[in-house]
Protein backbone atom coordinates (compact mmCIF):
# COMPACT_ATOMS: atom_id res chain seq x y z
CA UNK A 1 0.00 0.00 0.00
CA UNK A 2 0.91 3.52 -0.69
CA UNK A 3 2.13 5.65 2.14
CA UNK A 4 -0.82 8.02 3.15
CA UNK A 5 -1.29 10.82 5.56
CA UNK A 6 -0.44 11.27 8.25
CA UNK A 7 2.83 10.91 7.20
CA UNK A 8 5.85 10.26 9.32
CA UNK A 9 9.52 10.46 8.65
CA UNK A 10 9.62 7.11 6.51
CA UNK A 11 6.30 7.38 4.88
CA UNK A 12 6.87 10.94 4.14
CA UNK A 13 10.25 9.85 2.43
CA UNK A 14 8.64 6.99 1.08
CA UNK A 15 6.18 9.27 -0.68
CA UNK A 16 8.73 11.68 -2.11
CA UNK A 17 11.10 9.10 -3.65
CA UNK A 18 7.43 7.82 -5.38
CA UNK A 19 6.79 10.96 -6.66
CA UNK A 20 10.52 11.09 -8.02
CA UNK A 21 10.39 7.64 -9.78
CA UNK A 22 7.22 8.61 -11.34
CA UNK A 23 7.95 11.97 -13.15
CA UNK A 24 11.17 10.39 -14.26
CA UNK A 25 9.30 7.62 -15.89
CA UNK A 26 7.69 11.05 -18.08
CA UNK A 27 4.53 8.91 -18.62
CA UNK A 28 1.76 11.27 -18.37
CA UNK A 29 -0.79 8.69 -17.69
CA UNK A 30 1.22 7.02 -14.76
CA UNK A 31 1.96 10.17 -13.17
CA UNK A 32 -2.04 11.69 -13.03
CA UNK A 33 -2.72 8.69 -11.29
CA UNK A 34 -1.27 10.02 -8.53
CA UNK A 35 -3.48 12.79 -8.29
CA UNK A 36 -7.18 12.69 -7.19
CA UNK A 37 -9.49 13.00 -9.84
CA UNK A 38 -10.17 16.99 -8.94
CA UNK A 39 -6.73 17.86 -7.82
CA UNK A 40 -5.78 21.27 -8.31
CA UNK A 41 -2.27 22.23 -9.43
CA UNK A 42 -0.52 25.91 -9.64
CA UNK A 43 2.72 24.74 -11.79
CA UNK A 44 4.31 28.29 -11.92
CA UNK A 45 1.89 30.69 -13.62
CA UNK A 46 -0.36 27.67 -14.58
CA UNK A 47 -3.13 26.02 -13.21
CA UNK A 48 -4.24 22.93 -13.43
CA UNK A 49 -7.14 21.13 -12.71
CA UNK A 50 -7.84 17.20 -12.66
CA UNK A 51 -6.13 14.21 -13.90
CA UNK A 52 -7.19 15.33 -17.93
CA UNK A 53 -5.93 18.49 -17.61
CA UNK A 54 -2.47 16.90 -15.60
CA UNK A 55 -2.26 14.80 -18.32
CA UNK A 56 -2.67 16.88 -21.03
CA UNK A 57 0.03 19.17 -19.09
CA UNK A 58 2.52 16.65 -18.68
CA UNK A 59 2.53 15.78 -22.54
CA UNK A 60 3.29 19.55 -23.23
CA UNK A 61 6.16 19.72 -20.64
CA UNK A 62 7.94 16.70 -21.74
CA UNK A 63 7.11 17.25 -25.54
CA UNK A 64 9.12 20.42 -24.68
CA UNK A 65 11.56 19.18 -22.16
CA UNK A 66 13.58 16.52 -23.65
CA UNK A 67 15.74 13.99 -21.43
CA UNK A 68 13.96 15.06 -18.28
CA UNK A 69 15.72 14.13 -15.04
CA UNK A 70 14.68 14.87 -11.54
CA UNK A 71 15.60 15.15 -7.96
CA UNK A 72 13.29 15.49 -4.95
CA UNK A 73 13.79 16.00 -1.26
CA UNK A 74 11.68 16.30 1.32
CA UNK A 75 11.96 19.83 3.24
CA UNK A 76 9.35 18.87 5.57
CA UNK A 77 5.74 17.27 6.84
CA UNK A 78 3.08 17.56 9.04
CA UNK A 79 0.07 15.92 9.10
CA UNK A 80 -2.03 15.91 5.40
CA UNK A 81 0.79 18.48 3.93
CA UNK A 82 4.44 18.40 2.75
CA UNK A 83 7.00 21.13 1.53
CA UNK A 84 9.40 19.65 -0.81
CA UNK A 85 12.39 21.05 -2.68
CA UNK A 86 13.61 20.05 -5.83
CA UNK A 87 16.31 20.25 -9.37
CA UNK A 88 15.58 18.70 -12.50
CA UNK A 89 17.51 19.61 -15.98
CA UNK A 90 16.45 19.02 -19.56
CA UNK A 91 17.27 20.65 -23.09
CA UNK A 92 15.04 22.53 -25.61
CA UNK A 93 14.27 21.67 -29.11
CA UNK A 94 17.55 24.26 -29.89
CA UNK A 95 19.75 21.90 -27.80
CA UNK A 96 20.52 24.53 -25.14
CA UNK A 97 20.22 22.34 -21.07
CA UNK A 98 18.37 23.97 -18.34
CA UNK A 99 18.40 23.20 -14.36
CA UNK A 100 15.23 24.54 -13.04
CA UNK A 101 15.03 24.62 -9.19
CA UNK A 102 11.93 24.76 -7.25
CA UNK A 103 9.74 24.27 -4.40
CA UNK A 104 6.19 22.39 -3.68
CA UNK A 105 3.86 22.29 -1.37
CA UNK A 106 1.65 19.17 -1.40
CA UNK A 107 -2.01 18.15 0.02
CA UNK A 108 -3.35 14.76 0.60
CA UNK A 109 -6.41 12.98 1.11
CA UNK A 110 -6.88 10.14 3.64
CA UNK A 111 -5.79 7.66 1.04
CA UNK A 112 -2.40 9.47 0.00
CA UNK A 113 -3.44 11.12 -3.35
CA UNK A 114 -2.18 14.64 -4.03
CA UNK A 115 -5.47 17.03 -3.80
CA UNK A 116 -2.98 20.23 -4.14
CA UNK A 117 0.14 20.98 -5.56
CA UNK A 118 1.63 24.46 -5.36
CA UNK A 119 5.24 24.56 -7.62
CA UNK A 120 7.50 27.78 -7.44
CA UNK A 121 9.80 27.14 -10.26
CA UNK A 122 12.73 29.31 -11.52
CA UNK A 123 15.52 28.12 -14.00
CA UNK A 124 18.83 28.73 -15.50
CA UNK A 125 21.00 27.93 -18.76
CA UNK A 126 23.51 25.62 -18.20
CA UNK A 127 26.95 24.19 -20.50
CA UNK A 128 26.45 20.55 -20.98
CA UNK A 129 29.27 19.86 -19.20
CA UNK A 130 27.25 21.42 -15.89
CA UNK A 131 24.55 18.47 -15.85
CA UNK A 132 24.99 16.56 -13.31
CA UNK A 133 21.20 14.73 -13.33
CA UNK A 134 21.15 12.04 -15.40
CA UNK A 135 18.04 9.57 -15.62
CA UNK A 136 16.24 7.94 -12.47
CA UNK A 137 18.14 8.35 -9.33
CA UNK A 138 19.83 5.09 -8.25
CA UNK A 139 18.91 3.36 -5.46
CA UNK A 140 22.28 3.94 -3.51
CA UNK A 141 21.54 7.81 -4.31
CA UNK A 142 17.87 7.83 -3.01
CA UNK A 143 17.18 10.63 -0.06
CA UNK A 144 20.81 12.18 -1.13
CA UNK A 145 20.45 15.82 -0.20
CA UNK A 146 20.50 18.36 -3.24
CA UNK A 147 23.16 21.13 -3.66
CA UNK A 148 22.08 24.57 -3.35
CA UNK A 149 23.40 25.25 -6.92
Amino acid sequence: MAPHPPFDEETARRKVQAAEDAWNSRDPERVALAYTEDSVWRNRDRFVTGREEITAFLHEKWARERDYALRKELWGFRGHRMAVRFQYEYRDADGQWWRAYGNELWEFDEEGLMRRREASINERAIAPEQRRIFGPRPESEQGAPLPIE
